[in-house]
């Protein structure tokens, strides 16, 4: 009688194991789609040249506008470039920009890139000239200390 509950506990472990290893990997597929990864300019360049970016993949690229590269154009889209100041991202975006968009001013984008362009689907920019968004700040200081110990 001892073995025959020590065989059912056994088994009850191992199909409890089984449950839980099932759910983690459904949920995490579900989740995968669902999941955006934020990239400076310096890191989404080199991710890109490492071929680990799809044009398929969502991503966020965060960093400042550079000064005189916003272009309105004559169509809705709107192009401007991102700098971490040491890679730029061209970004183009259909649609109305935020009130508080501005040259030099913190932003992260939300799209895919593809064809050495950032498509942009929605913008987000600072609310006060004190604020910058963690990613950005983060991002940036990064590539200052990639660029200050760069011995080429």
């Amino acid at each position: 009688m001892a073995r025959l509950r020590k065989k059912q506990r056994i088994m009850l472990l191992v199909f409890g194991g089984v449950a839980l290893a099932m759910s983690t990997v459904l949920v995490s597929l579900a989740m995968r789609d669902s999941i955006v990864f934020f990239f400076g300019p310096t890191e989404l360049m080199a991710k890109e040249a490492d071929g680990e970016i799809g044009a398929d993949r969502r991503l966020r690229v965060g960093g400042m506008v550079v000064e005189g590269s916003v272009d309105r154009g004559t169509s809705e889209t709107v192009t401007f470039a991102v700098t971490d100041m040491n890679e730029t991202v061209e970004v183009a975006y259909r649609g109305v920009l935020p009130d508080l968009f501005a040259e030099g001013q913190g932003v992260v984008a939300e799209g895919y890139y593809a064809d050495g362009r950032f498509r942009a689907e929605t913008v987000l920019a600072k609310h006060d000239e004190k604020y910058m968004p963690r990613e950005v700040s983060s991002a940036m200081e990064a590539a200052a200390t990639v660029k200050e110990y760069d011995y080429e």
